[in-house]
């Protein structure tokens, strides 16, 4: 995988849809009353963008950038998935490659000669009017190509929501108007990504953190007038992509761990390269008896690389104990395997990536109708008053306090992620009096109600515990921390405040079981500095490094230490002993990669 092409691609790209979006949307909003022809059925869409983009009806200059960027990154991101499932052969037909040795896709030299699925939803007069001349069109071809493109991903829609939700008009209004010629962001998009890249589901991370690449050097650059990190700028100032051989360290040492320890004669051994056997035999360890038990969960998961490791060797557990292949992605799904993050985007590519693993390990898996439990941490507004209006509104007098103080948790949560601790609250209870309600008839109480609901599965997954927590933290220092975030960490981690990172680190083991793993890749200040002294006694005080891989700068490729720690959940013991590695730039290939741990 050629990163320095990939990364180049994906910052160009982001430039030019962002020039082609905002060009087609001031042409759009200068139009005013006077529609041409062609855009007559559309005054209700245009007026729909000119209310996204404006306050108090005046187009405001940050809506507009705002609108325009969220708009050039929904084609990107369609492009983007739909090239990777072209290349593993998960699409019917292939939506935006071509066949070998040809230049058009496939799916449209196929819809020209009438083969066109029936799952799609396309107006086929309009589509062969456009082909056959006989509707008037400055580019035919390239306006019957967007109405595939558009059914296409609509028709996706309906097995991955989250990914391709389904396209609004005024959206695709803005859709670029080249997608044929050898010079379309289309055909960039398949040069870019070759078949061979698409091979690993990891692409996908790496495309999104060179593409908010931009973005994050403007936040850094903020910082340094000292303008704080707002909570919408967080995803972009802490994304970082973990290198796969580290994720693999990780998860192997944890979640694999576990398995071999409470299954010694498992030859899941012989597929985990980075594998450290314990040198002496161990008994204080988590029971799992079925992999069902095997829970891990990524706090942090961006766009899931981490998970996505965790898939893989899950499936071969299952395959050891010999379930059945058809049941297996969904088992993993269902029992598994858990992710949270703050980043919308972050978190979708982190479902993406669950729902490809899982149909390429079994081709008809969509038609078992399973998602990842893996999720955008995200509230709407609501006020006291608001919530308990409704709640005396359906009686609830014995939960109000708990709903009251579930809102009361997540209010912040775009802020401090998932620091959110929601234990104080009886979920179970919660969720229960819920299901008995239906949507209200009104529409202010129907919107708490909505909002309230999708609250529960948040809180269940912040107040539940794992038998791994693996993650690569946030980095942020407390000067980059906006004032509620400071306050926060500062109250409810005191002794980790310097660093988002050392704060996860605690909240970390608030989230595992006893004897489970926690395992972080963080910056390696925890280690050394004075301002982490408190932090560094109380952990080593109260649990135990099985193994610990510290590595030099760049080594990251960011200019600063890191260590990847694996903790288990109990007291340390004076007579255990822990692997620790020390790794350079010397001990990385040419790709990067690890040569080995020895």
């Amino acid at each position: 995988m050629n990163k320095s092409a990939l990364k180049r691609f994906a910052t160009e790209t982001r430039v030019e849809l962002i020039s082609v979006v905002s060009t087609k949307l001031d042409y759009l909003l200068g139009l005013g009353d006077d529609l041409p022809v062609a855009l007559k059925d559309h005054k209700e869409n245009i007026a729909k963008m000119t209310a996204l983009c404006s306050i108090n009806g005046v187009v405001d200059e940050e809506k507009k950038e705002a609108f325009v960027e969220e708009v050039a990154y929904t084609w990107f991101n369609r492009l983007m998935a739909l090239r990777f499932m072209d290349a593993n052969d998960i699409t019917e037909t292939k939506v935006v490659s071509p066949l070998e040795g040809q230049t058009l896709p496939e799916i449209f030299n196929e819809a020209k000669g009438g083969e066109i699925s029936d799952t799609l939803k396309l107006d086929r007069d309009t589509f062969f009017g456009l082909i056959d001349g006989k509707i008037p069109s400055a580019n035919p071809d390239n306006e019957a190509y967007r109405m595939l493109f558009v059914s296409v991903c609509n028709h996706y829609a309906n097995i991955m929501p989250f990914m391709f939700e389904a396209i609004s008009d005024h959206t695709e209004l803005l859709m670029p108007d080249d997608m044929l010629s050898a010079n379309s962001i289309r055909a960039k998009v398949v040069e870019a990504m070759s078949d061979e890249d698409c091979e690993n589901i990891e692409i996908i991370g790496w495309l999104y953190q060179f593409y908010i690449a931009q973005k994050k050097d403007e936040v850094f650059a903020a910082l340094k007038k000292n303008k704080k990190i707002t909570p919408a700028n967080i995803p972009a100032a802490t994304q970082l992509f973990t290198p796969d051989w580290i994720v693999k360290y990780m998860v192997e040492n944890s979640l694999g761990k576990l398995w071999m320890l409470n299954h010694p004669d498992s030859k899941l051994h012989e597929s985990m390269k980075y594998y450290i056997a314990d040198k002496e035999e161990t008994t204080d360890f988590l029971k799992i008896g079925s992999p069902e038990e095997l829970t891990i969960l990524d706090p942090c998961m961006g766009s899931g690389h981490i998970l996505t490791y965790a898939f893989d060797l899950l499936a071969k557990i299952y395959e050891e104990e010999g379930y059945n292949k058809s049941d297996i992605p969904s088992l993993i799904l269902e029992n598994n395997i858990y992710g949270c993050d703050i980043d919308k985007r972050a978190a979708t590519l982190a479902q993406f990536a669950l729902m490809m693993k899982a149909r390429m390990y079994y081709r008809r898996f969509f038609k078992k109708g399973v998602n990842p439990k893996v999720l955008e941490l995200h509230t709407e507004s609501l006020n006291e008053e608001q919530v308990a209006e409704y709640l005396n509104s359906i009686g609830t007098d014995l939960l109000t306090v708990d709903i009251s103080t579930l809102v009361e948790s997540f209010k912040d949560v775009k802020n401090i992620g998932s620091l959110v601790d929601p234990t104080g609250v009886d979920i179970d209870a919660v969720e229960a009096r819920f299901n008995t309600l239906k949507p209200e008839q009104n529409l202010f109480y129907n919107d708490i109600y909505q909002t309230i609901k999708a609250l529960i599965p948040q809180a269940k997954m912040l107040s539940s515990t794992y038998a791994c927590v693996v993650t690569n933290p946030p980095y942020m220092g407390s000067k980059g921390m906006n004032k509620a975030l400071s306050d926060f960490v500062k109250k409810k981690y005191p002794d980790s405040k310097s660093d988002l990172f050392a704060v996860f680190m605690e909240r970390g083991f608030e989230m595992i079981k006893t004897n489970g793993y926690m395992v972080m890749i963080t910056m390696q200040s925890w280690m050394f500095l004075s301002s982490y002294e408190k932090l560094r006694k109380k952990l080593l005080s109260k649990y135990t490094i099985k193994t610990m891989a510290h590595l030099d700068n760049m080594v990251m490729g960011i200019a600063f230490g890191t260590s990847a720690t694996v903790w288990q959940k109990s007291l340390p013991n004076k007579d255990s002993k822990a692997v620790y590695f020390k790794i350079t730039l010397d001990d990385l290939d040419e790709n990067r990669k690890i040569r080995g741990l020895s």
